[in-house]
């Protein structure tokens, strides 16, 4: 039996039972295969539900299913961990014609996969803040220092308000959405148990892609401003000590 067609068939309604499936008790196998699919799509389903919670309140549940549903048929899993399962559904939504008229939608997507991939991520004891201090207090010193940050930090930049848009539908009730169409740019990270999702501006997300590409702080730091005219290092590095992002700094 073809192990391709097998799983493709398994994700889609409209192929036919692969051949070569038999029954052990001689029963129908075409209603064996169609209750199994069922609980296949359904887990994967419910797998990207858990995954993308705001993409499905903000679409609806009916509508969320719907698009997962097309998703899925092409995107079987590659990992036997669901929780793992998700990965490229941003990109999907920001190419799906229905969902046009949510135009932050695909972001809000990029946004739950980030938390996922942060919480996730390797655990690692964050720097503590007396260890910053030395380094901190010899400006002369900064451009130079090459900074570790942790596992779980992820950052994204967007056009429309994700963090807000995020952080209303964290409540049971909601009573407005933000405006949508500010940009903002986020950090995630878990330094702990929890995963933090902060607002950041255009020049603290340059800073931490630049880190995150192993430039050292001073060339960081010019990213940075080129992003953001009003970028200040010392605040920008203030938010980061604060959610303990920073794993290591030497010089």
């Amino acid at each position: 039996m073809n192990q391709s067609a097998f799983a493709h068939a398994l994700l889609d309604a409209a192929r036919p039972v692969p051949d070569g499936l038999v029954a052990w008790n001689g029963s129908r196998v075409d209603l064996r295969f169609a209750v199994y699919r069922n609980n296949v799509v359904a887990s994967l389903t419910d797998a990207l539900t858990d995954a993308y919670p705001v993409v499905q309140r903000l679409v609806g549940a009916t509508f969320f299913r719907a698009m997962a549903h097309e998703w899925l048929v092409d995107h079987p899993p590659r990992s036997p961990v669901l929780a793992q399962y998700g990965e490229g559904f941003a990109a999907f939504i920001a190419g799906f014609a229905p969902a046009a008229s949510v135009p932050y939608l695909s972001d809000v997507a990029r946004l739950e996969w980030a938390y996922v991939q942060s919480f996730h991520a390797a655990d690692a004891t964050p720097l503590a803040p007396a260890a910053l201090a030395p380094a901190l207090a010899a400006p002369e010193l900064l451009p130079a220092l090459r900074v570790a940050l942790h596992p779980s930090v992820r950052t994204l930049a967007s056009d429309y308000a994700i963090v807000s848009l995020w952080g209303a539908h964290q409540a049971e009730r909601i009573d407005a959405l933000p405006d949508p169409n500010r940009a903002e740019a986020a950090l995630l990270l878990r330094p702990a148990l929890l995963v933090h999702v902060v607002a950041i501006d255009a020049g603290t997300h340059a800073l931490v892609c630049a880190l995150q590409r192993g430039a050292p702080l001073g060339e960081a730091a010019q990213a940075g401003a080129d992003a953001d005219t009003g970028f200040d290092l010392m605040q920008a590095l203030a938010v980061l000590i604060r959610y303990q992002a920073f794993r290591e700094i030497r010089p």
